[in-house]
């Protein structure tokens, strides 16, 4: 008996001949470029480095696009975005030691956001592998160790014929759900020495879906449909599984109010009756919430920022969808159902039972008194400027380009305040929280999409961290304007001394004249205020390739409600 499984293509006369005869002059570098290509791969970042020679002369040899930033960690933030862009495994090519290194923070964002990067480092020459010693530049006694606890997978290469296979392992792993960076290593010698191996021609990694189980979704869709106050939390993983559309359809099919958390931003129309848009960060919207009897979460795991600093306490039965089994009730008890959250919202959708406006009344009323509630506490708290700065990008920003925001006051109020205008439109570093994400990142949505501008928002101490990049934007002419709001130091951290401590410590910082600085790197730059900086940033965004808007303001964060009263 003959089984699908034992049926193999057999190969051309054509593909015989090519695998008989491969090209001189190839090296395991090629190896790894070929298989990148075969999977589908069309662009790598990177940084060249001593020992990853190999792969970076293998470029030139074939059709995949480079762009080059000039930090590491800045690379992996391009890597990100180009994965939450497309997403597909964005390559990144690192060399080893300090510069595989240097990239672990960017891959711990992406670990957090559940973006897809398939970082591909070299290694010491294989007689070092295993901590032997011998004192190779940048011998580490195991590389790979520093990245296990950040990473997906970690893939160790020895030979070049592990190369094709451990690539294609690498590229499935980043793209199953959760999606997440994956890392590969490979030593020196082996993509220096000269191969016989035929040209890669292809490549076989399609991801393995997660559906649900049907006896949760039945439970959970009994539940939703016999709820009294059903209410849902969409967080990321709405968001990477395309699954907006879904969200809508369900909740309106269960007259639903909606909340979407920072990673979750355009998941739901900002202004639909039963959107409470992103104020996850605000009292009103807790209660609301610990009030539902029911409370969906697709795609969340309720950690610190999406349940308002751990604050949160619902009363009510949970069900969560979540596709990351670490996160699966990691916070509250739920019924927990694991799976990617397309898949889940179908199922649920087909099951539920409609609600009918008359049967289930007052979830839009309820929904504007929420939304009421949470205007007048700001406006009570005198940040006029803050809201209008807000307001004024969002204005400049045309509705289909995508934002990347660093952490900086503005950026906290984004999570908050600023309508996404859809799905996979504003992206932050909120997963890890690190310094520097902003500018880099929108670099490689750019490179991603070059068809429309991209706006990157940092505040002047994340800028710091990502000047370098103005080369690489002006060397590949990436259409990315950088708006940066400078108020002389770390300014969030600034607050949370002053209000800790009575006054801060290690915040101020001098900083450079950006705009001169910009336009050393033959980058338009301007500096603007609050009353001009809607016209301001509408132009450079309006002008093709790289430009920096420079905002000298200091802003404020409106008051928490996580904390007791003082």
């Amino acid at each position: 008996m003959t089984h699908d499984h034992d049926l193999v293509l057999r190969p051309t006369q054509a593909q015989i001949a090519a695998a008989l005869n491969p090209p001189a002059g190839r090296n395991g570098g090629d190896l790894v470029v070929e298989t990148l290509a075969g999977l589908g791969a069309t662009t790598v970042f990177g940084l060249p480095g001593q020992h990853a020679l190999g792969m970076f002369d293998a470029l030139r040899r074939s059709t995949l696009r480079y762009i080059g930033l000039r930090v590491e960690n800045n690379a992996g933030f391009a890597a990100d975005a180009y994965g939450r862009i497309t997403g597909e495994a964005a390559p990144l090519l690192l060399s080893t030691g300090p510069g595989a290194l240097t990239s672990l923070a960017a891959l711990q964002e992406a670990a957090a956001a559940s973006a897809p990067v398939l970082a591909i480092s070299s290694q010491i020459p294989t007689p070092g592998l295993g901590g032997g010693r011998h004192g190779y530049l940048h011998e580490l006694p195991d590389q790979a160790a520093s990245f296990r606890g950040v990473v997906k997978s970690v893939h160790t290469v020895r030979t070049q014929s592990q190369i094709p296979s451990a690539i294609e392992a690498a590229w499935k792993s980043a793209l199953t759900v959760p999606h997440g960076p994956v890392w590969v290593e490979i030593p020196q010698d082996v993509l220096l020495a000269q191969t016989r191996i035929p040209v890669v021609t292809g490549g076989d990694a399609f991801p393995e879906e997660l559906p649900p189980r049907p006896e949760l979704t039945a439970v959970a869709a009994d539940l939703l449909s016999k709820a009294a106050r059903p209410a849902i939390i969409a967080g990321g993983g709405v968001v990477r599984s395309d699954a907006s559309g879904k969200l809508r359809q369900l909740a309106e099919v269960l007259q639903a109010p909606v909340v979407t958390t920072p990673g979750g931003k355009g998941a739901f129309p900002w202004k639909h009756p039963l959107s409470l848009q992103s104020w996850i960060e605000d009292r009103h919207t807790t209660d609301f919430l610990e009030d539902a009897d029911v409370l969906l979460v697709v795609g969340s795991g309720l950690g610190e920022l999406s349940s308002n600093y751990h604050t949160f306490k619902p009363r009510g039965r949970v069900v969560q969808i979540e596709a990351d089994l670490g996160k699966l009730e990691s916070n509250h008890p739920a019924l927990g159902i694991h799976a990617d959250a397309r898949l889940a919202l179908q199922a649920l959708l087909e099951t539920v039972e409609p609600v009918v406006e008359r049967a289930r009344p007052g979830a839009a009323e309820r929904v504007r008194e929420v939304l009421a509630k949470v205007a007048d506490r700001i406006a009570a708290q005198e940040l006029t400027l803050e809201q209008e700065v807000l307001a004024s990008v969002r204005k400049a920003l045309p509705a289909d380009s995508p934002s990347f925001w660093d952490m900086t006051i503005l950026a906290y109020w984004a999570w908050s305040a600023f309508d996404a205008k859809g799905p996979n439109h504003m992206h932050s570093a909120q997963g890890a929280g690190g310094l520097g994400y902003g500018f880099p990142a929108a670099l490689g949505a750019a490179a991603a999409d070059p068809t429309r501008p991209v706006l990157a928002v940092s505040g002047d101490g994340g800028a710091l961290y990502s000047i370098a990049e103005l080369a690489t934007a002006r060397q590949y002419d990436l259409n990315v304007t950088w708006l940066i709001v400078d108020d002389g130091g770390y300014g969030i951290l600034r607050e949370y001394m002053t209000d800790a401590f009575g006054e801060p410590t290690a915040t101020e910082l001098t900083r450079p004249d950006y705009v001169a600085l910009a336009e050393s790197f033959g980058v338009p730059g301007v500096r603007t205020s609050p009353e001009t900086l809607e016209a301001d940033l509408a132009k450079a965004l309006a002008t093709p390739g790289p430009s920096v808007v420079l905002l000298p303001a200091v802003l404020r964060m409106f008051a928490p409600t996580h904390l007791p009263p003082s």
